[in-house]
């Protein structure tokens, strides 16, 4: 395959690292995966494995050959794009990025997989902000298709370019956000969503259990088809007018998360890795919902693929 970039170095050998990792060395490049806590490289390997076996089956071996394991960042220095996936803190990170800077030579991309962290600020750590750039790949990083690539101030054009281009030749659908915001496009909707989500459910108004079924089998079901903008001139601006005229006063609006949700973070209650969240996840249960949740992602992706209609 001819990609624009051959040799890739990916930071933090987690959930998300591991599946950059795993997506991309199935496509033909030449990875390296870097990690320096104890374990971190063993446990990798299992769940690239696993990943694998979703959507390149009969690739696992080939691919993992091209993958090699280190825990030092001077494994970095012969790689053309350096995509960093640790933990969103902002320290880390840049300290990360400070000592890359020192090591990589001076073509050498830098991206940071972050959520929603400024990526103007992590970029100060270095001096090469004209070839630095977010990369925000969604989870299961090595399934879901769409990477917000985000600029700083300095990002220039070809670093855009020839990033957006390697994505796409790993078989990504790169999007670029033009502007630095918090959250980015994708968080700032899901949040909204689930913002409202949790208020209704602190209100008594439906139990999870049911909110999460009505927005699977409505609005969830038909935006794997069609975005909210485009539904707008689908169902009528004017319809979506008249709604709003009354509906937006009494929509959830808080600056600040809910007591809900605190309550369940001071609980422990913080989701399936916990075992309880809103909902009760046995550690049995929740492996078979990665594995089935996977699995069906993959087939969804690839069908909408041959519809064209993503």
């Amino acid at each position: 395959m001819d990609l624009p970039i051959q040799n890739l170095a990916v930071v933090g050998a987690g959930a998300m690292g591991s599946g950059i990792a795993a997506l991309f060395a199935s496509r033909g490049v030449n990875v390296v995966l870097i990690d320096p806590v104890a374990g971190a490289l063993e446990r990798a390997t299992a769940t690239i494995e696993r990943q694998l076996g979703v959507y390149a089956p009969d690739a696992v071996q080939e691919s993992l050959r091209r993958i090699r394991l280190d825990p030092g960042l001077e494994a970095a220095c012969g790689s053309e794009l350096v995509i960093e996936a640790v933990p969103e803190k902002l320290d880390l990170k840049r300290d990360i990025f400070t000592r890359l800077d020192t090591l990589c030579p001076a073509h050498t991309i830098f991206a940071t997989n972050t959520s929603g962290l400024s990526i103007n600020a992590i970029a100060e750590s270095v001096t090469r902000r004209d070839r630095f750039v977010g990369t925000h790949f969604f989870t299961p990083a090595d399934v879901i298709p769409l990477v917000e690539v985000v600029r700083c101030d300095e990002t220039s054009t070809a670093t855009v370019e020839r990033v957006m281009d390697f994505l796409r030749a790993g078989g990504k659908k790169p999007v670029l956000v033009r502007q630095d915001i918090p959250g980015f496009i994708a968080n700032r909707i899901q949040h909204a969503l689930a913002r409202e989500a949790i208020s209704l459910l602190e209100k008594g108004v439906a139990s999870a259990e049911d909110i999460d079924e009505v927005v699977k089998w409505s609005l969830g079901i038909r935006l794997a088809l069609t975005g909210p903008l485009a539904q707008r001139d689908m169902n009528g601006i004017d319809v979506h007018h008249a709604i709003a005229s009354y509906l937006y006063q009494d929509l959830e609006n808080r600056t600040t998360p809910s007591d809900l949700l605190t309550q369940k973070v001071e609980r422990g209650e913080i989701g399936a890795k916990a075992g309880q969240g809103f909902y009760a996840w046995p550690a049995e249960e929740r492996e078979r919902v990665l594995r089935e949740k996977s699995t069906a992602l993959a087939d969804l992706v690839a069908w909408l693929d041959a519809k064209k209609l993503s």
